[in-house]
């Protein structure tokens, strides 16, 4: 572990209660990462505080009443666990999306100063809204503050096997844009060198880790419907995810999650805690052995 390297802070950002997995409720999962020279990065916002002073403010009514019913919990916005950490909003000095869903961007206008990298081909499809599924799913009011973006197109160099875009201006070169399309046109994964290894932050690529974790593709079907009704492209998506499955098996040392996943979101959670709980004993080492192949066969027992 060296200390030169960045740490990363698990959050949810939003509960999703008309939506479950596995009998529990859909999170936001963000990432808050400090970095010695880039100070504090998002990967995503989740909800934000003008979400939850007025639900239906910005947010659509399907999405409040229908499909989504987010929790009115102001404590879940980014902005407000930051402070709680300890940290001010002011330091956040970057935010990298993973795509522009309206669940995924609410907290944009809580960090007005930060600089928001994405996709050239998100921020097309997000400011273009031709179709009328885009329409509902970006909503120009969640950035009518205005955003000062960085974008990226091109493959990149190679990452275990994916085409990356390595410099993301700005930031450090532990921090790699991941291109994972299909959920939507720029959709992109999020992936860090962290002081506990690799991670991937997988945004809405999959919801369900049986889709990319264990020997057979499986998903519950209430977020398999939903993930299916949301998709843009189903085959980019389908390769993707086969492109994942491949990651897990031959590099279970990566930690891989989704964006949504509760059972994912507690487990990096609780890993965080132990690592640190470890390292101040001296123990660090022992609990730093990839553990995935027992995660593999959890997924596959969950009905």
């Amino acid at each position: 572990m060296s200390p030169s390297m960045p740490r990363v802070h698990h959050m949810t950002c939003a509960c999703i209660q008309r939506l479950r997995i596995h009998g529990k409720h859909l999170c936001c999962h963000v990432l808050l990462v400090e970095t010695p020279r880039s100070g504090l990065v998002l990967v995503d916002t989740g909800l934000g505080t003008q979400d939850y002073a007025d639900l239906t403010s910005r947010l659509t009514r399907s999405f409040v009443y229908g499909y989504a019913r987010p929790k009115r919990d102001p404590a879940l916005a980014a902005v407000n666990q930051i402070r709680a950490l300890g940290f001010s909003p002011d330091d956040v000095r970057h935010i990298v999306m993973t795509h522009m869903d309206l669940d995924h961007v609410g907290g944009l206008s809580d960090f007005p100063k930060a600089k928001v990298h994405l996709h050239a081909a998100e921020l097309k499809q997000c400011t273009e809204r031709r179709t009328f599924r885009d329409k509902h799913r970006y909503l120009p009011a969640m950035w009518a503050h205005g955003l000062d973006t960085e974008t990226y197109a091109g493959n990149g160099e190679a990452w275990f096997g994916f085409e990356a875009v390595r410099e993301l201006r700005g930031l450090p070169p532990e921090i790699l844009m991941i291109p994972l399309f299909g959920h939507t046109l720029g959709h992109c994964g999020v992936a860090i060198q962290s002081r506990d290894g690799w991670l991937l932050h997988a945004g809405d690529a999959y919801f369900d880790p049986r889709e990319v974790k264990g020997e057979e593709r499986r998903c519950a079907w209430q977020v398999g419907l939903f993930q299916a009704l949301v998709q843009t492209d189903r085959s980019l998506r389908l390769h993707n995810q086969d492109r994942l499955r491949r990651l897990t098996a031959d590099h279970p040392e990566i930690e891989v999650f989704c964006a949504h996943n509760p059972w994912e979101f507690e487990e990096c959670q609780g890993r965080g805690v132990t690592r640190r709980t470890a390292a101040s004993t001296g123990a660090a080492a022992a609990l730093m052995m990839p553990d995935n192949s027992i995660q593999q066969t959890r997924w596959a027992t969950l009905g």
